[in-house]
């Protein structure tokens, strides 16, 4: 595969010895590496307390993983890839330990069933938490490594808000993740994975991580890159990247909800040249703490029934309310009735509220039928603790065909509100989400979303977006959520004082 331009400073530095000319041609394997991908995904709230459990994994087995559309771009590598097997819970509580470790046990099995490997390419995400355990993608990493030998490469890609340790970065040999956030690089991340192992192994590199930690925890709907500070952090990695010996310059916000001691944004450099990566760990590191304070919400926020009040007020439609402590997408159960409870308090009239998991109500709908009205509960179904369920009378309007009842959706419509209901929990962030059960959102006055900030479908049709700071698993009033296991980080610790130290993983200089 042809060489991508990310690559090619490194490419230069580490043939200094060649000619210009032989270090534009792109050799041959000496021999055809085998590389394996595998990996484990989930972003978990450790303040949510629900449990991600086996039937809540979307699990990728063997040669349905090329099929998988994230995946589908291995095949034009001039390699072949070697299929374990991709785990994925999405966002949500912590993962039940039985379950991890069955699908740690199958994976493995898988592992050495393929042995020797020159190269395995982890797909990842880098905020999971398993209950009993702290750091899971250590765990994860350190057992990959136990079976695959100090020789093998091993490459992570990972979410913005993926959360770093020294054990990670001891197991890996490279890493790399987001740069967006919404996060609109989805493939160029995972090819970046990709590419500096093949990379890597077509040229005998052993490449390093120089890793930077930063005390800093923020919600990610104050670091999206839309806005500065962070589009001003961001918009220059790449060119961090054209310096001779760097593969890969990441930059990541951390995943604030996860109370373990590695929850802390950071600055990770993959490379072949350590001093290298270490000033440019220390100079973004320094750069990134000295914006902290900047980092702000990029829509006007609001308690729950503030934004209510100042949507239902408003001239312009339709208002995008985000209920942003119950979005689905970042760790929220998706089941907390609270802005139910104060829609119909306040009166509001044409209101779509996309988003409510409720498998009693969605299976009480499927049975009554399009057009019916029947009594429900709506809400508090997977915690009752959190909020508790709200009694209405309301119209079957739409029931999704489906085959599955764990794929249920449904619309119902009681009291001025239009609501989606689903089984299982779902993020209804996208127009399309709505499109797709025959609701158009831009026909109503106000919309509510358990969401943070807008998806780019929804983005053009708010007019305007308000921020709800509304009580749940991801709760943004980040000062003030229980924080028990963390080193010292800001903002709990205000007037913390902080210089980087960059970490140079002890894989570095193995030949």
């Amino acid at each position: 595969m042809r060489r991508r331009t990310f690559l090619a400073a490194t490419t230069a530095g580490a043939l200094a010895a060649s000619s210009t000319a032989q270090a534009q041609i792109v050799p041959r394997y000496r021999r055809v590496p085998r590389i394996a991908i595998g990996g484990i995904a989930s972003e978990c709230s450790t303040y949510s307390r629900i449990r991600a459990r086996m039937e809540n994994f979307t699990v990728l087995r063997g040669d349905a993983i090329f099929e998988n559309e994230r995946f589908t771009f291995l095949r034009r590598y001039d390699v072949p890839f070697l299929p374990t097997l991709v785990a994925n819970a999405g966002s949500g509580g912590p993962i039940a330990r039985d379950a991890y470790d069955a699908l740690k046990a199958e994976y493995l099995q898988r592992l050495r069933a393929l042995l020797p490997l020159d190269g395995v390419y982890l797909a990842m995400h880098g905020a999971m938490f398993v209950e009993g355990m702290q750091d899971a993608e250590g765990d994860w990493y350190e057992a990959t490594r136990q079976v695959v030998g100090p020789d093998c490469l091993l490459s992570a890609s990972y979410d913005l808000h993926g959360n770093v340790s020294q054990r990670i970065v001891d197991n890996l040999d490279a890493i790399t993740a987001y740069r967006t956030a919404p996060h609109v690089d989805r493939v160029e991340n995972t090819m970046r994975a990709t590419d500096m192992l093949t990379h890597c192994l077509r040229y005998g590199l052993r490449p390093g991580i120089v890793w930077a930690t930063i005390p800093v925890g923020l919600a990610g709907e104050q670091s999206s890159t839309e806005w500065d500070p962070g589009r001003r952090l961001w918009s220059d990695l790449s060119e961090y990247n054209r310096q001779a010996g760097v593969l890969d310059v990441s930059q990541l916000v951390g995943y604030v909800w996860a109370d373990e001691p590695r929850s802390a944004a950071s600055v990770c450099v993959t490379g072949t040249d350590p001093a290298m990566q270490a000033r440019i760990a220390a100079e973004l590191a320094s750069r990134y703490w000295d914006a902290r304070r900047d980092f702000k919400f990029g829509s006007p926020t609001g308690s729950i029934e503030e934004t209510i009040a100042t949507a239902m007020a408003a001239t312009t439609r339709p208002v995008v309310i985000s209920d942003s402590g119950d979005n689905p997408g970042g760790g929220g159960n998706a089941d907390q009735s609270l802005f139910l409870q104060a829609l119909l308090k306040a009166g509001a009239r044409e209101v779509l509220l996309g988003g409510m998991t409720d498998r009693p109500a969605t299976d009480a709908c499927y049975a009554a039928g399009v057009g019916k009205t029947i009594p429900l509960r709506v809400g508090g179904s997977l915690d009752p603790v959190a909020s508790s369920p709200v009694p209405v009378t309301a119209t079957v309007k739409y029931l999704a065909t489906v085959s599955d009842p764990a794929e249920r959706e449904a619309v119902i419509a009681f009291d001025g509100i239009t609501m989606t209901l689903s089984s299982k929990r779902r993020a209804y962030h996208a127009a399309e989400a709505f499109r797709a059960l025959g609701l158009e959102p831009a026909a109503f006055k106000i919309v509510v979303l358990k969401c943070g900030y807008l998806n780019p479908t929804m983005k053009p049709l708010a007019n305007p977006h308000l921020m709800a700071l509304s009580p749940g698993a991801i709760d943004q009033d980040i000062p003030h959520i229980a924080n028990r296991h963390r080193v010292p980080t800001f903002p709990w610790v205000a007037d913390l004082r902080y210089a980087p130290r960059p970490y140079r993983s002890a894989r570095i200089g193995r030949v």
